[in-house]
């Protein structure tokens, strides 16, 4: 980046079911925490960045920049605020919008957030909105949902590489581990390889258990650039690097599906931004809105070798406490995803990380990455954090 750039705040609601909580509610909450948490005034602020996915089928609202903007008490500033929409990387795009604004000099402070209410209509109905994600003529009409797409990643996985419906459960299993000792989590319960294999199917070889779930929640962060950022904290969280990728929206035009290559292509990006490589990393956090895209994703960021995420997973090498801590907050499938929110979710874990925040899941290290994708693979999107 050509200025560097600075998390001085950073603010997260707790992520579940909020039948009584609005919209509004949880991204104000968000907001004013990671505000807060910067020590910054509203007219401080140049610009908002907010991710979302789909709220106008959600709650039946659009215009949200200026509803975020006016409800988070800047309007009467006038502040520009800008909605971002990458599906479930709408936060993670939020954050390299944010960015890169004040990379190129044209902004010193800015708020990037993310946020969905997702409860508020039928889980039949939030399903379909989620498949708008994918391709609606060629995956959407034909009734593929993204449970159905991901089942024949990990179908193709399986045949390809002898990965087994254990190891997938392992990455339940340990993600469910983490997540108890995450208060913000949604789900704060130990579940066992045998509940996993024994939940209900969804899309053969995946179980509601190796599914994330549908979420209510917002995350926001505070940004500023690297000359002011002393200023406000004396744990500034540097950003060392940003990369984004696109790929097919569909899955049926990939080379090898068990490949997301929007990932490999923002890793390889990052890696070169930050001058590091994979071994640099000390612990991630990765998109695994099925455990399938777990495995996947800790092979294309260039951590195992194509074929042995499953492995890996099984054997603890990815646990708190290991080499590779991976998704220490509890990842999507126990923390919660909702979509627009999560990529600033992991941001908020990483940082809470390195500035030694974490309590019970803390781990050890220096580097830590973030991993949000859009869809199934369409969008990816990569950050590298250091102290």
């Amino acid at each position: 980046m050509a200025k560097e750039v600075a998390i001085i705040g950073i603010g997260c609601t707790s992520f579940g079911e909020f039948w009584d909580r609005s919209f509004r509610d949880i991204f104000v909450e968000a907001g004013v925490s990671a505000i807060e948490d910067a020590s910054v005034q509203g007219e401080e602020i140049d610009e908002l960045f907010v991710g979302n996915m789909s709220a106008g089928r959600f709650v039946e609202q659009e215009h949200i920049s200026s509803l975020i903007a006016d409800y988070a008490g800047l309007a009467h500033l006038y502040i520009p605020s800008t909605r971002v929409e990458a599906a479930c990387a709408s936060g993670g795009l939020a954050l390299r919008m944010g960015a890169l604004a004040i990379a190129s000099g044209h902004a010193d402070i800015v708020v990037a957030a993310g946020v969905e209410k997702m409860t508020d209509v039928s889980a039949q109905a939030a399903t379909d909105m989620l498949t708008a994600a994918a391709d609606r003529e060629w995956e959407g009409a034909v009734g593929a949902t993204f449970p159905g797409l991901y089942a024949m990643i990990a179908q193709r996985h399986i045949h390809e590489y002898g990965t087994t419906r254990e190891q997938l459960a392992s990455v339940a299993v340990k993600n469910h581990h983490n997540a108890t000792m995450n208060p913000k989590a949604q789900y704060q319960n130990e579940i066992t390889i045998e509940a996993v294999l024994r939940s209900t199917m969804i899309a053969d070889p995946l179980h509601i258990l190796d599914c994330s779930p549908i979420t209510d929640g917002a995350a926001a962060v505070v940004l500023a650039s690297a000359e002011i950022a002393r200023k406000y904290t004396d744990t500034p969280i540097y950003i060392k690097a940003s990369a984004q990728a696109s790929d097919t929206i569909t899955v049926h035009d990939r080379a090898d599906i068990t490949t997301l290559a929007a990932t490999k292509a923002a890793a390889s990006r990052a890696y070169k931004m930050a001058g590091m490589t994979p071994e640099d990393i000390d612990f991630v956090e990765v998109h695994d809105c099925f455990t399938i895209a777990e495995i996947c994703a800790i092979e294309d960021l260039g951590f195992f070798s194509k074929g042995t995420g499953g492995k890996v997973t099984e054997e603890g090498v990815t646990a708190i406490g290991s080499d590779l801590p991976v998704n220490p907050s509890g990842g999507l499938k126990a923390c919660g995803h909702p979509v627009g929110a999560t990529g600033i979710k992991q941001v908020v874990e990483i940082a809470q990380q390195l500035r030694g925040e974490a309590g019970r899941r803390q781990v050890e290290g220096e580097i830590g990455m973030t991993h949000n994708i859009g869809g199934s693979g369409g969008t990816a999107v990569v950050h590298i954090l250091s102290r």
